[in-house]
Order: C-alpha cells, then sequence, then structure tokens
C-alpha cells in the first residue's frame, strides 16, 4: 500500500467496530495516525461485544500507521472537547475527520412509526444524528479544516439514494448524515476544504458475522442460504476507498455528494482484503431485477412496485426511479447498464 497519507493526523469517530474499524486500519494502511474514539474499552463494552478502540488502535499500527485511542461517549460534548484539546496538544491540527457514530441497530423497530418505541426512536436519532453534530461542531474549529492545506470531513451512512428505509427514525438518521455532509461542504468549500458522505454496501461487521453464525474466514458459508451475501465486503473495503480519497489531492469535485464503497473501489483500484472488488448495489439490483423482468415486467411499473418486488436487501438501492429505469429498459440497455445508469447507488 502507499504510505501517501504519513503525517497526517485523522480522527475516526466510532471507530469500535465495523465500517469505523475498517476505516481506521485503512487510513493507517497508507501511512497516517489515526485517533480511534468510541466508548468500548478493556473491561467496559457497554454494547456487550468483545471489540474495543484499543485493539482498534493496536490495528492501525500493525497496518503501517500510528494508532491511538481515546474513549469518549460522542453524546457528551465535554468529553468531545476533552478529545479535541488532546489531539490540539499533541498534534496542533487535524486533518481527516471521519464520523462513524452509531449503536443503533438494536434500538431499531422495523414498522410504521406509531408502533415503534418512542424511546428507543430518539435514542436512534441522538447516537446517529446528534454525536455527528457535536463531534463536527466541536473538532472542525481546530487548525484542522479551517488552517490545514486540504482537510477531508467525512459522514459514514447506509444508502444514498431518497428510498423510504422500513423505519422513519432509521430512515431519518441516515438521511440526516448525508444532509450533514452537503451542509458542511458549502461551508468548508470556500475554504479550500471539502466534505462527502460515503455508505458502504453489504457490510460483513462482527455483529453481521455472528448473527449468521460465521467467521470472516468461513463467510462464503451462508452465500446459500442469502446470494446476496456473495457481494458482502470486509470492513476493510470501505476504509481502503476512504482512505484513497483521502489521499486524493483532487477529491474536492465530490463535495456534497454520497459516495459508496463499490464505487470508491472501481474509481481509485482498491481491493478488499481477498483481492475482490464487491459492488454489492449494482450487482443486487441488477441481479433481482433480471430475475422479475424475466418473470413480469409488469410488476415494475411503478417505484412503490418496484421497491416492493426488489425485497428489502436490495430495495433501499433502487431509489425512487423505476420510471427513468423501465424505459431505459424499453430503449434496449441492458439490465446492468440501466441500473449503473438510473439507480442512485
Amino acid at each position: 500500500m502507499p504510505t501517501d497519507l504519513a503525517g497526517r493526523i485523522c480522527l475516526v469517530a466510532g471507530a469500535t467496530r465495523g465500517a469505523g474499524r475498517g476505516i481506521a486500519v485503512g487510513l493507517g494502511e497508507r501511512g497516517a495516525t489515526v485517533w480511534c474514539t468510541g466508548r468500548s474499552v478493556a473491561g467496559h463494552t457497554p454494547e456487550g461485544r468483545p471489540e474495543t478502540i484499543e485493539e482498534t488502535a493496536l490495528l492501525v499500527t500493525e497496518a503501517g500507521g500510528q494508532g491511538r485511542w481515546h474513549r469518549c461517549d460522542h453524546t457528551d460534548p465535554d468529553q468531545v472537547r476533552g478529545l479535541v484539546d488532546r489531539i490540539r496538544t499533541e498534534h496542533g491540527r487535524l486533518d481527516v475527520l471521519v464520523n462513524d457514530i452509531w449503536g443503533g441497530d438494536d434500538l431499531c423497530d422495523w414498522g410504521s412509526a406509531w408502533d415503534h418505541d418512542l424511546d428507543n426512536g430518539l435514542r436512534m436519532i441522538e447516537l446517529g444524528v446528534t454525536t455527528h453534530l457535536i463531534t463536527a461542531s466541536l473538532a472542525l474549529p481546530l487548525p484542522l479544516l479551517l488552517e490545514s492545506d486540504s482537510g477531508l470531513h467525512v459522514e459514514i451512512t447506509d444508502g444514498s439514494g431518497d428510498h423510504y428505509r422500513m423505519s422513519l427514525f432509521y430512515d431519518l438518521a441516515k438521511a440526516d448524515t448525508r444532509r450533514i455532509a452537503l451542509a458542511l461542504h458549502r461551508e468548508l468549500s470556500p475554504l479550500g476544504h471539502a466534505a462527502v458522505a460515503i455508505t458502504p454496501g453489504f457490510l460483513r461487521s462482527e455483529a453481521m458475522l455472528a448473527r449468521f453464525g460465521v467467521t470472516e474466514d468461513t463467510w462464503r458459508d451462508f452465500v446459500a442460504q442469502d446470494p446476496h451475501f456473495a457481494w458482502s465486503e470486509s470492513p476493510g473495503f470501505v476504509g481502503r476507498g476512504l482512505a484513497a480519497l483521502a489521499a486524493d489531492p483532487d477529491r474536492a469535485r465530490f463535495g456534497g455528494t454520497t459516495l459508496n464503497s463499490g464505487w470508491l473501489g472501481r474509481t481509485y483500484g482498491v481491493t478488499d482484503r481477498d483481492g475482490s472488488q464487491p459492488d454489492f448495489p449494482s450487482r443486487a439490483v441488477a441481479v433481482v431485477l433480471q430475475d422479475l423482468l424475466a418473470a413480469d415486467p409488469a410488476t415494475l411499473h411503478t417505484a412503490e412496485g418496484l421497491a416492493t418486488a426488489c425485497g428489502p436487501m436490495a430495495a433501499p438501492f433502487v431509489g425512487m426511479l423505476s420510471h427513468d429505469l423501465l424505459a431505459r429498459l424499453a430503449a434496449g440497455d441492458d439490465v446492468e447498464t440501466a441500473v449503473r445508469a438510473v439507480v442512485r447507488l
């Protein structure tokens, strides 16, 4: 891996596990100093999982960077101020800020808003949106994005289209992070800096592997039960894609947009840890649509029908563009071409 981020100071807020850990390690592979934050430390893991930020920092160092860790509850502005003061004291600047704080999956009820536990829903917004606002508001005034030569702010989200995400509170949390990236880019770009949102594809997080009863070494065993899993990705894939973006001197051209890991992989030529280049959104939607078109093209005549027919795994990547999609198919485009041209990946 190149070392083009050597000397860069990065903060990955929410680096305990999943995409956050993969991103921290991806930045470390290119030589960056990476501050890894979260609430889980040895002997104190609030979510009951074994991963800790100390482990993530060690993985960053083993990958070729300099891993640092700082326990921080990002819902608490005073704790975030303490983190920011420490980075300011030790480095005097921050070059890359990645907001990946979440922890709301177990709080989500997939159904109507009136059936959702209100306390859990509000807690999801606190974890997935308020924490991002607190961290950005307190970290950006560092000599980071305001005085560094090319600062980058990244919001990690889930999905990129305007489709409904099967739960009001989850939908709002993920849509808001994309909006934060758009708004911050408008404010940062006049100063020569950039902000983007990035979404992984079908992520093989530690929790997802445990849910399916497999490991990173045996994950292909689950493909027989869910063919979509064949196009899943390790957390390292989005990490490498984000790191490549951070090293791109012309990255501001993507400012304010939402990028996905598959697109980053194609654009920058990075691969997952097994040498593959997953692109779950394109593949899942294309394959599902291929089957549907062969069976009953009439089911796809409305956006709602398209999303329903695609099912819960592929529908989030379809967006609300079935009319344009069907028009392209009617004009003779093959499914893959039509999907890449129309679907909001």
